[in-house]
């Protein structure tokens, strides 16, 4: 087994495929339409859905917004250099509500950006 895909709730799918595609640098893998039910499916990633696990945005066509909950945490994401990233990230205009440092209590440095609904992005230094 593994897992495949994370799926978010997103109010605007065009800013939200150009945050991850533009932004986070994942490829948009697919995306289609289900006028029936009125909702659109835009898979994202940073490889194929057959070797890695992608995100699911999922616009359904009456809502634009969302209550987050307190349930929810963040997804994460391994950068090489995280200083360089969240520089990159700021002059794109991304929210990065955490700069980059060591996680308390502990030697990994992280940092935190928000997604354009809100959704925290946990990004991690791999060495």
């Amino acid at each position: 087994m593994r897992l495949l895909h994370t799926m978010l709730r997103v109010g605007n799918l065009e800013r939200s495929i150009e945050f991850y595609t533009q932004i986070m640098g994942m490829k948009l893998l697919r995306q289609s339409d289900n006028e029936e039910y009125r909702y659109t499916l835009a898979f994202v990633g940073y490889g194929d859905e057959n070797d890695h696990t992608v995100l699911e945005l999922t616009y359904n066509w009456d809502t634009d917004k969302y209550d987050m909950g307190n349930a929810y945490g963040h997804i994460a994401i391994g950068a090489e250099d995280i200083y360089a990233l969240c520089e990159k990230l700021e002059a794109q205009g991304a929210d990065v509500y955490r700069k980059p440092g060591p996680v308390l209590g502990g030697d990994t440095v992280i940092a935190f950006v928000r997604d354009p609904d809100g959704y925290a992005v946990e990004l991690i230094q791999r060495s």
